[in-house]
């Protein structure tokens, strides 16, 4: 049986987040935020000498003030006008906070801040879950921008686009006309707008309806339609959203959506046509997409939408150069491709071979021994009871399947325990079968690197023995093949024993150009005498030891050769490796046991979900570059390469399914969320949210994480939910993706299910960002997110000597220019980080956000601008129209100074 992820835990601490709404009613209108401040909450007000307070906060009925208690001061001072609002900011992101000897302890998420009066004083405040921050933000922020209209609010909280739809909705279902219908008919309809609910749920919330308004009868009227409606399908977090990007509208216009994709989701080349028709394709009332607006159900549709999936879609082609040799790229291989179970247990089936060609394998095994009938047969050697397969039948499935998911070449295995006569056989059936697709030319020896996925695509590459090309000869012995020759010795006891022989006749030799199998010497002597076409296979064992004792010469190997690691012989039930570790070597075929799922498959699937899921993935140029330098051990920066930092925040759950084999709890199941990056030993880390308690259908996390990333390139960050159980933590789902086909902004996660198939409807909501400079792998740069990477000494680029002083005196003039070239990116990082600080925005925040912030503090109470745009010395300048207060004065200087 696979072993479950969830036990293959790292000291995972536990913690608990008991319910995080203090109310029942979810939170869906703006009304109902109002209502929630109007009853009141505690938060903790955070003063700048770094103590905090609990206090009781309310806001007036007649929505004009703000209000809190026990205070020193009179009733009439412990409040706060709403008219002397300016800003409301949700995060650590005022002086106060960012000063405050306590703020570390403080959650981002339920942090918030109250900007009021001339001069930009704070209230600063948090709450005891992320959600009712929201609340207390979304509510203010509301308030602040219709002020006029707020009397008016609550009783016209029923006048919304949203409720003319349902309305509309149910009066087109009443067929009778008389305002009322059926629970089933009600249950279906909601059902039929929403298909992830359950049903159960849907009539459950039906009779709670009644039971407030202590009604007897089932039928459901209009109102209570469209009330249940709204609490079933209102996702309290993409309320909030909305509400943030709408500037306070409970709706997107086509303006609104070009600001959210541009400066959130780091969309390019947007334009106001593009988000009309985004409206016009996920809009659900008719009035919407005429005036061009998003309501929340729309607009939970498209978050929803592959649109805005996690997975960068330009990955989903290819996007790499496929034009370098081949030992560039990491080659999706797999290990014992005709088993379907464990090697001892399993039998050797057709199907190992349709799955794995199926999932972009470009590396395949053949273990071919001699059959009845003078017909060759592919086997498993462990377990000689099990039925063979015909090697004419196996190589028809791979014939017809080879290029079903990729046109680039594919590297046939070849495990040859056959006699003469039958290897002759073999020969005559891949001739026939593969035809003109079998790749035999001979290398030239003037080339120095094997030829290019580009130049090989529809090519079949035969790996195996070869006989001397300078002797004449029709059969000669060989070495058997080095998987089965480190089998054979460990089984034995004497592992100093020469290498058992085997015969080969010329025909099998022919068929073997690109990949000659060799056995490794040394490190030394294959870069002296190993030709580019050879290639060398090592144990999972070997692989490992050379990896941590000579990581370096490692690298450097496999710039020019292909290197095959195999898994262990002592992986008797077809366990996996971790394919990192031998990835972060440069190893380009890491054969994985497609048959058993679990973690290391993850990881392996995952990486090669990039550059369109061709099977080839083109190594980091710290790892192909000839005078390029790099050892995977390697403790923080590496040279050359701009870290990153990755920010992660957690939001809400979807739809999660109780744990297969799960039993003890009955239907209820307690999520939480790991979140683990692999990659560069310095990379690796985990980290956890806390447990939400009895809830699968959308559990609110509302946590935000940070991870360091030094080699961006060789990252993946894998999302895995588990139900928190005293017995064992059990798996619910996870999804694994590279760090290079991260989307950044608002995007929805799609987990699969412990055996990798995708989970309808079964999602995570997060928001990524990270500060990352540049793209890897071939692509593109893309957008940037400035961020400070810790408070700590410059670091300068320092030049190795190489020795030769010829050389090192014309490098030494570059000493200069770098250093320079470091000062100008750091002083530029630093005066964007201040903006950012005096602009009340998180590190994370984008160019964009500073200057959208910026501008709206710079128009008057009278709507006329305080600072005018000018250029100066080929640079945009604010320049102030009259007096500006001190605190806009400061951020004007800090602009300039950007």
């Amino acid at each position: 049986i696979p072993q479950d992820p969830a036990n293959q835990k790292c000291g995972r601490k536990k913690t608990v987040s008991f319910s995080s709404m203090p109310s029942e009613k979810k939170i869906s209108s703006a009304s109902d935020c109002i209502s929630f401040m109007q009853a009141g909450c505690e938060l903790k007000k955070v003063r700048p000498n770094s103590r905090i307070y609990n206090r009781f906060f309310t806001l007036d009925p007649d929505l004009q003030a703000l209000r809190w208690e026990p205070s020193k001061k009179d009733l009439d001072k412990a409040k706060l006008d709403i008219s002397a609002i300016k800003e409301i900011r949700l995060g650590k992101n005022t002086e106060t906070f960012r000063n405050n000897g306590l703020a570390d302890q403080i959650s981002e998420d339920c942090a918030l801040s109250v900007i009021h009066g001339e001069n930009y004083e704070s209230l600063d405040l948090v709450a005891h879950s992320a959600d009712v921050a929201n609340i207390w933000v979304s509510g203010l922020r509301y308030l602040v921008s219709r002020s006029k209209q707020a009397l008016d609010l609550i009783e016209g909280s029923h006048n919304t686009p949203r409720f003319a739809w349902l309305k509309a909705v149910f009066e087109a279902a009443d067929v009778d006309g008389n305002g009322i219908m059926l629970e089933d008919t009600s249950v279906e309809l909601i059902k039929k707008l929403n298909p992830t609910l359950k049903e159960a749920k849907i009539r459950l919330k039906f009779k709670e309806i009644q039971k407030s308004k202590e009604k007897l009868t089932t039928r459901v009227t209009k109102e209570e339609f469209c009330e249940a409606f709204c609490e079933l399908c209102t996702r309290p977090e993409v309320y909030f959203l909305l509400v943030q990007i709408s500037k306070n509208k409970e709706y997107l216009d086509a303006n609104d959506l070009m600001l959210f994709l541009e400066v959130e989701q780091g969309v390019t080349h947007i334009t106001e046509e593009m988000c009309l028709d985004i409206i016009r394709r996920y809009e659900l009332s008719q009035e919407g997409r005429v005036k061009g607006f998003l309501a929340i159900d729309g607009f939970t549709q498209y978050l929803l939408s592959p649109e805005c999936d996690i997975f960068d879609p330009e990955h989903k082609k290819v996007v790499q150069d496929m034009s370098q040799p081949l030992s560039h790229y990491y080659i999706n291989a797999s290990h014992n491709t005709y088993l379907i179970e464990d090697q001892l247990r399993g039998p050797a089936d057709l199907n190992g071979y349709v799955r794995a060609l199926k999932m972009n394998c470009r590396s395949v095994e053949l273990d071919v021994c001699d059959g009845p009938g003078d017909e060759p047969v592919v086997c498993s050697r462990s377990n000689v009871a099990a039925a063979p397969l015909a090697f004419r039948s196996v190589i028809e499935v791979i014939d017809k399947l080879a290029f079903f998911a990729s046109e680039y070449p594919l590297i046939l295995c070849l495990g040859n325990h056959c006699s003469l006569p039958q290897q002759k056989v073999m020969v005559q059936h891949m001739r026939r079968v593969f035809g003109s697709k079998l790749y035999t030319e001979a290398p030239l020896p003037s080339d120095a690197y094997l030829p290019s996925p580009e130049k090989l695509k529809m090519k079949i590459i035969v790996k195996g023995k070869k006989l001397p090309c300078d002797r004449d000869i029709l059969e000669g012995e060989v070495t058997d093949e080095d998987e089965e020759a480190e089998i054979s010795r460990r089984l034995s006891e004497d592992f100093s024993r020469e290498p058992k022989l085997i015969w080969l006749c010329r025909e099998l030799s022919d068929l073997v150009s690109l990949c000659k199998s060799v056995q490794y010497k040394d490190f030394e002597t294959s870069m002296k005498s190993q030709n580019y076409w050879e290639i060398c296979s090592f144990s999972e064992a070997e692989a490992n030891r050379f990896a941590n004792e000579y990581p370096e010469d490692f690298v450097n190997y496999n710039k020019k050769f292909l290197s095959r690691v195999y898994p262990s012989a002592m992986r008797i039930d077809s366990s996996n490796m971790n394919p990192q570790d031998f990835w972060n070597c440069g190893c380009q075929i890491v054969a994985m046991n497609y048959q058993t799922p679990g973690p290391m498959m993850d990881l392996h699937t995952g990486w090669f979900l990039q550059n369109g899921g061709c099977g080839y993935v083109l190594r980091p140029s710290v790892m192909r570059e000839e005078v390029s330098y790099f050892s995977a051990n390697t403790k923080g920066i590496v040279p050359g390469v701009s870290p990153q930092v990755l920010h992660v925040k957690i939001i809400s759950g979807q739809n999660f399914p109780k744990p297969k084999g799960a039993c003890a709890k009955g239907d209820v199941i307690d999520p939480y969320v790991c979140i683990e990056i692999h990659g560069i030993p310095a990379d690796c880390a985990e980290q956890r949210t806390k447990t939400v308690q009895q809830n699968s259908d959308n559990p609110i996390f509302d946590e935000s994480f940070e991870f360091q990333i030094n080699l961006p390139e060789l990252a993946m960050i894998r999302f895995v939910v588990l139900d928190d159980d005293s017995i064992g933590d059990e798996f619910i789902g996870q999804y694994t993706l590279p760090l290079e086909c991260l989307q950044p902004g608002y995007r929805h996660v799609p987990l699969r299910s412990f055996v990798g198939d995708v989970m309808e409807h079964v999602t995570l909501f997060v928001h990524v960002a990270s500060t990352s400079r540049g793209g890897g792998g071939g692509r593109a740069p893309r957008r940037s997110l400035s961020g400070r990477i810790g408070k700590k000494a410059r670091e300068y680029t320092m030049l190795r000597s190489t020795g030769l002083r010829t050389i090192d005196d014309v490098f030494k003039l570059a000493v200069q220019p770098l250093r320079e070239a470091t000062d100008l990116r750091e002083n530029v990082q630093n005066a964007v980080v201040s903006v950012k600080e005096l602009c009340g925005l998180p590190p994370i925040a984008s160019l964009k956000q500073c200057i959208l912030t910026l501008s709206a503090r710079l128009v008057g109470a009278d709507g006329l601008p305080s600072a005018a745009l000018c250029m100066r010395d080929a640079f945009p300048h604010l320049e102030p129209l009259g007096a500006v207060p001190d605190v806009q004065k400061k951020v004007l200087a800090a602009y300039d100074l950007v």
